[in-house]
């Protein structure tokens, strides 16, 4: 009896634990409502949050806006925002201009504003250009705003355009589990998801398997009781303990453990391009699933300080913080997704509250928003008009770097009738023992960078070697050496594609663009088997454009990386990126017709995008049909007439054909248009020179002005000196030839004054 009893008690153990093991398999979706009994305080904090807000459809109790046929006039033009029975409707301006009437089928976000989005018949959901300002009136809110005023239908971001498509710019962060589900020939989305906001399960992964465990009757039958038990995610932060250790001003950690929770917040709080919904990006590589941004000069400053939006984790990976286990919950609850105890209290879990005092530290009257600690290590950048956003690189303000390169810094920023050289004295006089203030930066390396400085790869070669640096910071390094073929660069490279950081690696991809084929295929050939997804996809992207020079095993050794990348762009084929990038493979492939499919159909789909027709020109210019290169070129400039790149595209082809006169045309309007872009004003100024010296003169000097870059003074300086008969010329020859004496050598400038009087003697 008591044997047969035992055995039916087996039999049942392993039947249920046989289910639970199959549903852990499965890993479904179960919804937040199955959280709430016995998560009450966490499901309590969330409701309300910006998480649980981020999308609702669009309802009497979601609408925040005033739908009570409002009307709105933007440049001389009514708009109406009206509802009809229980639904929502605006009355506006669409592409073709005309005015129609749409219905609002969602609300996006809360505070400190909430936009509105219109779903189409193909599935593509579009967000207004107007959004309501839901602060309160007080703080100049309550009230219809448009977002993008100067925006063109031509433009990216018109809200009908892909730059406003929920569907690939928001749903993967604003909804849990979402499938994007689009379909390539049909240019449609059948877009799904298992809650409409950012539930409790877009955090911690599909639930199943947790409610299965949590559902058994007794301790004893669960599998596993941890806090996560039944989730394949640790969400704890990294460093259980802070410790007091003498010489140091801030708690420091007894030990730091890896931990899923910055990866996992990282999802959406990061400038990143989606790769697939497949891999999995916490227990994984971030990069598996995500192609993250580096600290490029379209989104950072120089010194890393944010300038476009970058949504927080690029900036965090630079800080101290990160690198002794700081992780998102030590200041902000995760459930409400506001700051877990006051402001003031949060930097003083660490930082002994007796050393950063006013008297000891800000020197500013204690209690003010000038002595915050947010005020300078946090600074805010507004964007949308109204939404303001914190630096999270808790950077120390150096006024000494930007009175040389030009960055912001909060002192300057506040005390707006002082300069750096003021600010720079202040805070040597506050902190006169002070590590921080003149110390060695990466920001001069990139500034270097910037103006095409000649010592820029060396120093940016060495700051990719510098150990003391954040790995991101490395990695931009490496990315911005692109074009670099120096000693220092090789190395730095070799070191870089061994390296155990992924962002490194990710780096030397960009960074050895300037190698021929043969080295560089040594250089990159080992990242082709990368254990992460965007090293090897980028690899094969980077090597594959040599596919006429690589040897039948090189392609087979590429060929599994380039399948990935293809499947990847084939992913984001909604996009005329995606569909250009397909193009180009095929294009090195030596499959025309198949390039010109893509190229022909990421123009159809974005018309606006400009690298779709530079490409497709390139490959009719490769077939020996600058004609049709020039075609496309023009109908490029007919979908994009504020473009620069296509007329200086244009321009070259011109060139290239012999006609300097039209080609300078294209050229002016390339640099007239970018305004701040010093190489067309560079080519501009060469083209002209022979219709137009003064002409020539103006842009080149322009060029210099924009990039303090010598190489384009010298072409000045040479331009001036062949032209010297114009004795109109003369003092802006000696001008130039002043300040080129700054970077150049004597014997360049008598070169160039032998040449000046060659050219007068051979007007005589």
């Amino acid at each position: 009896m008591l044997l047969g009893q035992l055995f039916r008690g087996l039999v049942l153990s392993s039947i249920l634990f046989g289910s639970v093991y199959a549903q852990a398999q499965e890993k479904q979706f179960v919804g937040s409502e199955q959280c709430v009994d016995c998560h009450q305080a966490e499901v309590e904090a969330w409701k309300g949050s910006h998480h649980e807000l981020a999308m609702q459809h669009a309802s009497s109790n979601s609408v925040l806006a005033d739908f009570d046929d409002h009307r709105f006039v933007f440049d001389g033009k009514e708009n109406r925002f009206f509802k009809r029975g229980n639904e929502f409707w605006v009355y506006i301006e669409n592409q073709t201009g005309e005015f129609k009437e749409y219905k609002i089928s969602y609300t996006f976000g809360v505070d400190p504003l909430q936009q509105y989005m219109v779903e189409f018949d193909d599935g593509r959901v579009q967000l207004i250009p107007f959004a309501w300002d839901s602060r309160s009136a007080q703080e100049g809110g309550k009230r219809w705003f448009h977002l993008y005023p100067d925006m063109q239908p031509n433009d990216e971001f018109y809200w009908t355009n892909a730059g406003q498509n929920w569907n690939f710019m928001c749903a993967d962060c604003h909804s849990t589990n979402l499938q994007k589900n689009y379909d390539t020939q049909a240019d449609s989305y059948s877009t799904t998801w298992s809650e409409i906001n950012v539930g409790c399960e877009a955090c911690h992964g599909p639930a199943s398997d947790h409610v299965t465990q949590a559902n058994l009757n007794t301790k004893e039958q669960r599998i596993s009781w941890k806090p996560h038990y039944g989730f394949d995610r640790d969400l704890s932060q990294s460093v259980a303990n802070w410790v007091y250790k003498e010489g140091h001003s801030t708690l420091q950690p007894s030990e730091i453990v890896s931990t899923n929770q910055v990866q996992t917040c990282a999802q959406c709080h990061s400038r990143r391009t989606q790769l697939n919904e497949t891999q999995d990006h916490v227990k994984g590589s971030f990069l598996g699933r995500y192609r993250l941004s580096l600290i490029t000069p379209e989104l950072y400053h120089h010194d890393g300080q944010i300038y476009d939006e970058n949504y927080v984790y690029g900036s965090f990976l630079q800080s101290a913080m990160a690198e002794k286990g700081v992780t998102c919950t030590n200041c902000h609850d995760p459930h409400s997704a506001t700051l877990k105890i006051p402001e003031e209290a949060v930097c003083s879990q660490c930082h002994i509250a007796s050393e950063y005092t006013p008297e000891k530290h800000t020197f500013h009257e204690a209690g003010t928003e000038a002595s915050k600690c947010t005020t300078c290590h946090m600074p805010e950048t507004t964007y949308m008009q109204v939404d303001p956003r914190r630096d999270h690189s808790w950077h120390v303000p150096r006024p000494d770097l930007s009175q040389h390169i030009q960055t912001p810094n909060v002192c300057t920023s506040c005390h707006e009738d002082k300069d750096n050289q003021w600010a720079t004295k202040q805070l040597e006089q506050w902190f006169p023992e002070s590590g921080y203030q003149n110390q060695q930066h990466f920001s001069v390396a990139f500034y270097a960078d910037s103006i095409g400085h000649r010592g820029a790869a060396d120093a940016l070669a060495y700051t990719a070697q510098n150990s003391i640096e954040s790995a991101i910071i490395r990695g931009s390094s490496l990315e911005r050496l692109s074009g670099s073929t120096g000693k220092n660069t090789l190395v730095s490279l070799a070191r870089a594609v061994k390296h155990e950081n992924e962002l490194i690696r990710l780096g030397a991809i960009a960074g050895s663009s300037g190698y021929p084929f043969t080295d560089r295929w040594q250089i990159l050939e080992p990242l082709l088997n990368d254990p992460v997804l965007s090293i090897r996809t980028e690899t094969s992207a980077a090597l594959v454009t040599s596919w006429h020079e690589m040897n039948p095993l090189q392609r087979e050794t590429l060929q599994p990386a380039l399948d990935e990348y293809i499947e990847v762009q084939m992913f984001n084929s909604d996009r005329g990126f995606g569909r250009t990038n397909l193009a180009n493979v095929y294009r090195s492939l030596g499959k025309f017709e198949e390039a010109k499919e893509w190229y022909r159909g990421a123009i159809e789909i974005e018309p606006y995008f400009e690298a779709s027709y530079i490409n497709y020109a390139d490959l009719y210019r490769a077939m020996g049909k600058e004609k049709d290169a020039q075609a496309v070129l023009l109908q490029g400039q007919k979908s994009n007439p504020d473009s620069s790149s296509l007329p200086y595209s244009y321009g070259l082809s011109l060139f290239r054909e012999g006609q300097t006169e039209q080609a300078t045309v294209y050229l002016k309007q390339a640099a007239e248009t970018a305004q701040n872009n010093d190489q067309y004003w560079y080519v501009y100024g060469l083209a002209a020179e022979k219709r137009n010296v003064h002409e020539s003169n103006s842009a080149l000097d322009q060029a210099y002005k924009i990039s303090r870059n010598p190489e384009q003074l010298y072409a000045r300086c040479e331009v001036l000196a062949r032209n010297s008969a114009d004795t109109t010329l003369q003092f802006a020859f000696d001008s130039c030839l002043r300040e080129l004496g700054q970077f150049a050598p004597p014997n360049v400038i008598t070169r160039l004054r032998t040449l000046s009087d060659q050219s007068q003697k051979n007007s005589q």
